[in-house]
C-alpha cells in the first residue's frame, strides 16, 4: 500500500510539473492608462473585457492592471460617465501598457446645444423658455400662441393687427409650419384696427420652437423668422374637455386604443353677447361670429408615427366702421372659410437613418365687401417635403431633403362701374441639406444650404446658412448665426404682376445664454441687411401700378430675456426687452423711413402666482412700445412723427373649483389705458389749409374674459392648466 500512494504522489508531481507553463501562461496582463483628450488622468474608469468578469478600475493616476485566462482576439471595453465609451478590438497579448483616450459624451444635458435666434418650448428641450402651457396662462394672450409670443424679446408690439411681427419685418414675413409642414393661411381673417387671431387651440400642441432670426435650411420662404408647432406624439389618458365662455363654447376628446388616438375640439365663438353688454367703437350690424374646427388622428408602428392633422373654421361679421373722409362711416364684410389638412411621418430606417415626410392643403375662400367694391378670392396651396436624416457618430449628423410649394390664387373684383380678375398660379422646387458637427461637450456647429426654383420667376435662388456654439463656462454659452433667407412677394402684389423677384434679406446673430437652477438669460445682438424689396408707384398697389425690386433696407437691435422660476417660492416671471432700428425704402416708400410697424423699445413682464391654500393661480402681463411712426401731412416730411407711447396691464385668475373644474377669469387692459394706433387724415385741407385727422383707436379699450373649463379624465385629477 505504501508503494502504490508514493507512486500516485510521483505521478502527481509529474503532471504538475507538466502542466505549470501552461497555467502560467494562459494568465495574461491587461494594463495601461485613461485619460480625458486633454491628457488629465481619469480616476474610476471601468475598464474590461466584454463578455468577461475580468477588468479592474482605474486608480488616480488613471493606471489600470488585471490579468485574464483569456486568449485569442477579444474586445477591451471602457466607460465613465460624460465620455463615450471607448473599444478596442484585438488579441489579448497586445492590451498591455496601452494609453486609452476618451472623448467627452456630446449627448450629456451639460452639452453645447445652438441657440442664436431660435426660442425652444417643450418638455423635451434642453433650453426652455417658453412652455405650451403658457400660451393658455399668459394673461395678455387669450389662449393664442401669437398673444403668448409677442411677449418674448425680438416681436413688436402692434395692437391693431394681432400677427406676429419680428425683428423689424413684416407680418408676412414670419411662417409658421405644423409638424414640419407649412400652414399658408395660419390666421383668421379681420378688418383694419381689429386684431386678428391664429387660428389653431394650443391644446393639440406640445412644442414650440420661434426662431426670430438664422433658422435651418430645411425650412424657407421666409425674410424674418418661423414658428414651428408639434402635435402631441400620444395623449396620457382618454378625456373630455367642456369650455364655456363669454363669448362661446367649446368642446374636445380624446379616445385611446393600443396603437392609435384621436383628438378633436370644436368651438363656437360670438361676440353679439359681449357687444351687447359692452358697446365698442364699431358699429356692428353683425357682430364677429366664427365656428372652428379641429382634429388629430396618430398612428404608431414598429418603427415610426404616422399623425393627420385637419382644421376647419368659417367665420363672418358686417360693420360700420367711422371715416374721416366719409361722414356715414365705411361698411365692411367678411365671410371666410378655411381648410387646413396635414399628414405627416416620422421613423427609422435602420442602419441609423430616420425619415420624416409630409404634406398639406389648404382651400381659403374669403368673400369681402369695401363700401360698394365686392371682392372674393380663393387660395389653393399644397406643400410636400421629404427629409432624411443620418447619424454617423454621436458627433456627425447629415440632413437632405426636397419639398415642393404650390399656390393657386384667383380674386374676382366688381363693383357698379368694373368687373375684374387677377390671379396667379406658382410653384416653388426647393432642396436643402444640413450638417451638424459636434467637436466636444464645449463646440457645435452646423452648416446647410437651400436652392429654390421658382417656376413663377424661372429664377433660382441658393441660400447657405451657418451657426456654431461654443460653451463659455458649466452654465453659459455664445452662438453666432449667419444666413441668406428669400421669400416670393405677397398675394396682394403676384395677383397684379408676375414679373418680379424673390426677396432676400442677410441675418447676422451674436447670442449669449445662461441657463441653470430654473433660471434664464439671454442676449442676442443682430442684423439684418434687406434686398430686392417691392416697390410701386400708386398709394395702394393695383392693376396700374408699376412695380419692381428696388426696394431695400436694414434691421439691427439687442433682445434681452429673463426668465425666473426658482427665486421666490411659487413665482414664475420673464421679463423681455428689445432695441430695434430698423429703416427701409419699399412699396410706394418716397423715401428711406422707419415703417409704422417697427417701434424703438419693446417691454414686456409677464408674472404668475400660485397660491395652493386659495386653490389659484394669479397672472399679470404687462406690455409697453414706445411710439411708432406715422406722416403727419401738415408738415414736412415721409413718416416724420411717432405716435404717443403704448401700454397695457392684463391681468387673469383661474380658480379650481374642483380638481377637474377651472373658473377663469381676465381682463386685458386694466387701467384702460388710451392707446393709439395711428392717425387717419383727411383727403382734403380744411379752409386754413390744414389736414384734419381722427386717432385711430382699439374698437375696444378693455376686454374682458370669463371661462368655465371642466375636464372629465380616466385618472379624474387631470385639468386643462395642470398645475393646479
Amino acid at each position: 500500500m505504501k508503494i502504490h500512494n508514493q507512486l500516485n504522489r510521483s505521478i502527481l508531481i509529474a503532471l504538475i510539473i507538466m502542466l505549470l507553463p501552461t497555467l502560467v501562461l494562459a494568465q495574461t496582463e491587461v494594463s495601461g492608462i485613461v485619460t480625458a483628450k486633454n491628457g488629465t488622468p481619469i480616476f474610476g474608469a471601468n475598464v474590461y473585457l466584454d463578455g468577461t468578469y475580468d477588468g479592474a478600475s482605474t486608480d488616480m493616476e488613471g493606471k489600470f492592471t488585471f490579468e485574464t485566462e483569456e486568449t485569442g482576439v477579444q474586445t477591451l471595453m471602457v466607460s465613465y460617465v460624460a465620455y463615450e465609451p471607448f473599444m478596442m478590438a484585438a488579441d489579448v497579448s497586445q492590451f498591455k501598457n496601452i494609453s486609452v483616450e476618451l472623448r467627452e459624451d456630446v449627448n450629456s444635458l451639460d452639452a453645447v446645444v445652438i441657440s442664436a435666434g431660435t426660442f425652444e418650448a417643450g418638455d423635451n428641450s434642453k433650453v426652455s423658455v417658453l412652455k405650451p402651457l403658457d400660451v393658455v396662462t399668459t394673461a395678455s394672450a387669450l389662449g393664442d400662441f401669437v398673444g403668448a409670443l409677442q411677449t418674448l424679446p425680438g416681436t413688436t408690439t402692434v395692437a391693431e393687427d394681432g400677427r406676429l411681427f419680428v425683428r423689424g419685418g413684416d407680418a408676412g414675413e414670419t411662417q409658421i409650419f405644423i409638424d414640419g409642414v407649412r400652414v399658408f393661411t395660419p390666421y383668421s381673417p379681420t378688418t383694419n384696427n381689429a386684431p386678428t387671431r391664429g387660428r389653431y387651440s394650443p391644446f393639440l400642441f406640445d412644442g414650440i420652437t420661434f426662431s426670430t432670426g438664422g433658422y435651418s435650411a430645411e425650412y424657407g420662404q421666409a425674410l424674418s423668422s418661423v414658428l414651428l408647432l408639434n402635435t402631441i406624439d400620444e395623449p396620457d389618458q382618454e378625456k373630455t374637455d367642456i369650455s364655456i365662455m363669454s363669448v362661446g363654447a367649446g368642446l374636445g376628446n380624446t379616445q385611446k386604443w393600443e396603437k392609435s388616438s384621436l383628438s378633436f375640439n370644436a368651438n363656437y365663438i360670438s361676440l353679439a353677447p359681449y357687444v351687447a353688454v359692452f358697446p365698442n367703437r364699431n358699429d356692428w350690424e353683425k357682430p364677429f361670429e366664427t365656428f372652428s374646427g379641429e382634429t388629430v388622428f396618430r398612428r404608431k408602428f414598429d418603427n415610426g408615427i404616422f399623425k393627420f392633422y385637419a382644421a376647419f373654421d368659417a367665420s363672418n361679421f358686417k360693420l360700420t366702421q367711422e371715416d374721416i373722409n366719409l361722414p356715414e362711416g365705411l361698411r365692411f364684410r367678411l365671410k371666410n372659410k378655411n381648410l387646413y389638412t396635414n399628414a405627416s411621418y416620422s421613423g427609422s430606417l435602420g442602419n441609423s437613418w430616420k425619415i420624416n415626410a409630409g404634406a398639406s392643403l389648404t382651400h381659403a375662400n374669403n368673400e369681402i365687401g369695401v363700401g360698394e367694391n365686392d371682392i372674393d378670392n380663393i387660395e389653393n396651396s399644397a406643400h410636400f417635403k421629404l427629409k432624411l436624416r443620418k447619424r454617423f457618430s454621436n458627433r456627425v449628423k447629415l440632413t437632405v431633403g426636397a419639398e415642393q410649394f404650390l399656390t393657386d390664387f384667383v380674386e374676382d373684383f366688381e363693383n357698379p362701374f368694373a368687373e375684374a380678375r387677377y390671379g396667379f398660379n406658382n410653384g416653388i422646387s426647393a432642396v436643402f441639406s444640413e450638417a451638424d458637427f459636434v467637436f466636444s461637450r464645449k463646440l457645435a456647429m452646423k452648416v446647410g444650404a437651400r436652392g429654390e426654383y421658382s417656376d413663377l420667376f424661372n429664377d433660382f435662388t441658393f441660400s447657405p446658412r451657418a451657426s456654431i456654439a461654443y460653451k463659455t463656462g458649466k452654465s453659459s454659452q455664445v452662438s453666432i448665426a449667419y444666413g441668406d433667407f428669400f421669400q416670393q412677394p405677397f398675394n396682394d402684389i403676384l395677383k397684379f404682376q408676375q414679373e418680379l423677384e424673390a426677396q432676400k434679406t442677410q441675418h447676422y446673430i451674436l447670442n449669449y445664454q445662461y441657463s441653470a437652477n430654473s433660471r434664464i438669460f439671454r442676449v442676442e445682438a443682430y442684423h439684418k441687411k434687406y434686398s430686392n424689396l417691392i416697390t410701386y408707384d400708386t398709394e395702394f398697389p393695383s392693376f396700374d401700378s408699376s412695380y419692381g425690386n428696388n426696394g431695400d433696407g436694414y434691421a439691427r437691435g439687442i433682445d434681452l430675456f429673463w426668465r425666473d422660476n426658482n427665486s421666490i417660492k411659487n413665482i414664475d416671471y420673464w421679463v423681455s426687452y428689445s432695441l430695434l432700428d430698423s429703416e427701409r425704402a419699399y412699396l410706394n416708400f418716397p423715401t428711406a423711413a422707419t415703417p409704422s410697424f417697427a417701434n424703438t423699445h419693446n417691454f414686456s413682464v409677464v408674472g404668475k402666482y400660485f397660491l395652493a391654500d386659495w386653490k389659484s393661480q394669479f397672472g399679470l402681463s404687462y406690455q409697453y412700445a414706445s411710439g411708432r411712426s406715422y406722416t403727419n401731412p401738415n408738415e414736412p416730411g415721409f413718416l416724420q412723427e411717432k405716435t404717443r407711447d403704448f401700454n397695457s396691464l392684463s391681468l387673469n385668475w383661474a380658480y379650481l373649483i374642483s380638481q377637474q373644474k377651472i373658473l377663469y377669469v381676465s381682463v386685458n387692459n386694466v387701467l384702460a389705458f388710451k392707446n393709439i394706433n395711428g392717425y387717419q387724415y383727411a383727403n382734403t385741407p380744411d379752409v386754413n389749409g390744414n389736414f384734419n385727422r381722427r386717432g385711430l383707436q382699439p374698437a375696444t379699450d378693455q376686454f374682458f374674459f370669463v371661462g368655465f373649463f371642466w375636464t372629465i379624465s380616466d385618472d379624474g385629477t387631470d385639468n386643462q392648466l395642470d398645475n393646479l
